[in-house]
């Protein structure tokens, strides 16, 4: 097949974040499947931005749409997306032409990458290609800009993502959703179910199977710290926005500051300036922030802590369910997990892999960092190692991009 992928947040091991894309292209590759990836040169959730233009990595060509730098969710990153809505737009026709696709799959996270990949399809089908057109659902918009960031429900935005939805859901002839808990949701906003299929996150086992880069100098200096003090440390590593809760975990830390547990967060993201800020109250002396690493670090990083953190809001939407690659990463690392959360569905307490307490509550996430802290290395180490069984039974990515390609194709 020719794949062609839009995916405007798109990443690879050596620019970041989102990996998700660059692991199934890499397994439909691997399948003897062509695939072009559509994304944008710029995304706040990227490590390093790519430069604009075409490139080929691992196999998978990548086309680059230049667009103009933001911070925050203001109107500077609705101009990012307007510009890489509107550039795929015009190059649709090129596009078709170049790549002849047998699928399209528009999966920006924003639904409003369907009326493109619709286009994409049309053409296609115009040139007598019998392409399919697939809907992939990170996040539910627009619930997710309305519960977790506080848009109003009339706001012009919403209503652009409520259109898109409605359209997806109409004439896509596959939808695959991340979140496991959204059928009833769906089926309410007219979807049938039989075009409906699960495809959660995953890992990639050859990056589990030979030894991590070493790890960065600093973050290694911090782990050692803790450890030549006598603490158990706790990690993080991932994105710094206000759906990770890490306000909580610092709350948390402040409760825990006389005892022997110390914090190590990895990361970047919209609300890191802010968060780094709070490092400056002497009742977090034992938490220390770091920049991001590598994604071959993380394997390494994973393996010098003790237990691992993820956090949620407490808002409805998670009711449909939850599919954090971090998470994925603890599980297959071995690691105990702490898991602060109440949603549609709990991979920490499905594998038995660590504990589950309220989310929004400092008093539980230290509780429970304290009844882990205080376990036998023997009890904890059972505990990662029945996360990674269900990472392997459940979660790799070859398993994941044939399961995606045959909802597709069914």
């Amino acid at each position: 097949m020719n794949i062609l992928y839009l995916n405007h947040y798109a990443g690879s091991p050596a620019l970041g974040m989102e990996y998700r894309p660059y692991y199934l292209a890499r397994e439909w590759v691997r399948m003897g499947h062509r695939v072009q990836i559509v994304a944008g040169s710029f995304s706040h959730v990227r490590a390093r931005q790519p430069v604009p233009g075409d490139e080929v990595i691992d196999g998978i060509g990548y086309r680059w749409l230049p667009l103009p730098a933001y911070r925050g969710n203001g109107i500077g990153r609705a101009w990012n997306i307007w510009q890489f809505l509107r550039q795929a737009w015009r190059q649709s026709s090129q596009l078709v032409q170049d790549l002849r696709p047998d699928l399209v799959i528009a999966s920006s996270t924003y639904p409003m990458d369907f009326w493109v990949a619709r286009r994409l399809a049309r053409m296609a089908r115009a040139r007598g290609i019998d392409t399919l057109l697939a809907f992939e659902v990170h996040d539910l918009w627009p619930l997710s800009p309305v519960e977790l960031s506080g848009m109003a429900p009339w706001h012009p935005f919403v209503a652009m993502c409520h259109a898109a939805e409605s359209t997806a859901f109409r004439d896509a002839d596959a939808v695959v959703s991340m979140l496991p808990k959204v059928h009833g949701y769906m089926a309410s906003r007219g979807l049938d179910l039989a075009r409906l299929a699960i495809v959660p996150n995953g890992i990639a086992l050859d990056e589990w199977q030979a030894p991590g880069e070493p790890l960065r100098e600093d973050v290694a200096a911090a782990i050692a710290a803790h450890r030549a003090a006598g603490r158990t440390v706790v990690g993080y590593a991932g994105s710094m926005g206000l759906p990770n809760a890490l306000d909580v975990l610092l709350d948390a830390a402040l409760l825990l500051r006389e005892a022997p547990i110390g914090f190590v967060l990895v990361g970047d993201g919209l609300e890191r300036e802010r968060l780094t800020r709070r490092l400056a109250d002497p009742g977090l002396r034992h938490v220390q922030w770091l920049p991001p690493i590598a994604k071959a670090q993380v394997s390494s990083l994973l393996a010098q802590l003790d237990i691992a953190y993820i956090g949620w809001q407490k808002v409805p939407i998670y009711r449909f369910g939850i599919a954090p690659n971090k998470l994925m990463d603890y599980m297959m690392a071995g690691l105990p997990v702490l898991h602060s959360v109440q949603a549609g569905n709990d991979p920490v307490a499905e594998s038995g892999c660590g504990l589950t307490v309220a989310p929004e509550s400092p008093a539980e996430v230290a509780a429970g960092l304290g009844r882990l802290a205080v376990l036998p290395a023997a009890e904890r180490r059972a505990m990662g190692e029945r996360g990674r069984a269900f990472v392997l039974a459940h979660h790799t990515y070859p398993v994941l991009a044939r399961r995606f390609l045959e909802a597709v194709q069914r």
